[in-house]
């Protein structure tokens, strides 16, 4: 299960507008080679937390096909992976978090603060 603080991320984000999100998803792209990649891998979710993160967003996604009008691939890759960051920000260190979630950040929208594991 997603906690409270990913859901609300993850409801705010599906219903940015289409240029929010491959604003977004572009600057996700270039953020790959400023530890994106290596953070991505570090924020992996369990099975049963990556399941209903797929559905939640499958779900939102889908009810915006038209308005995403083909870019739904690109804006659920960015959500999925700043959603998976916030999911697991305690285990990520605040560089690694500050790159999965920038993308989103960097568009105005309300970001959780980095938690440390012994916070």
């Amino acid at each position: 299960m997603l906690d409270d603080v990913t859901i609300a991320f993850v409801e705010r984000a599906v219903a940015l507008s289409p240029q929010v999100l491959a604003a977004a998803f572009d600057r996700q792209v270039d953020l790959r080679t400023e530890g994106g990649k290596d953070a991505s891998r570090a924020a992996a979710p369990s099975a049963s937390e990556n399941a209903d993160l797929e559905h939640r967003l499958n779900t939102a996604l889908r009810a915006r096909a038209d308005e995403l009008d083909g870019m739904m691939m690109e804006a659920y890759a960015v959500i999925q992976t700043a959603a998976r960051a916030i999911l697991k920000r305690e285990k990520l260190t605040e560089e690694q978090y500050d790159v999965l979630v920038r993308p989103f950040s960097d568009a105005g929208v309300e970001i959780p603060p980095y938690r440390a594991r012994d916070a």
